[in-house]
């Protein structure tokens, strides 16, 4: 099982919370906390929270791609806007 560790400030963004708040709910829950080399303390998720810091990550991943489709359809939208049509361009032929 993948093992994800958060940063206070990273486990309140997640929780919708202050640091504070984030880490008095690491302490009651009882998730494991560590004091890392870099000087920060992180908590490490239990599989719920993995899977709610997953799924944000993944929601944040679909909202820019569909930003992106949306984003591309107007400009070939408006590309296709701009140029005469194909039919507009073809001339009859004469009779003869």
């Amino acid at each position: 099982m993948p093992q994800i560790w958060l940063t206070y400030d990273e486990l309140a963004a997640l929780m919708d919370c202050d640091s504070a708040a984030a880490r008095s709910a690491a302490a009651a829950t009882g998730l494991d906390r560590r004091k890392c080399r870099d000087g920060f303390t992180r908590a490490k998720l239990t599989p719920s929270l993995m899977e709610a810091f997953l799924n944000r990550i993944l929601r944040r991943y679909v909202e820019q791609e569909i930003d992106t489709c949306a984003a591309n359809l107007r400009a070939m939208h408006d590309h296709m806007a701009e140029r005469p049509s194909t039919a507009s361009r073809i001339r009859p032929r004469a009779a003869g």
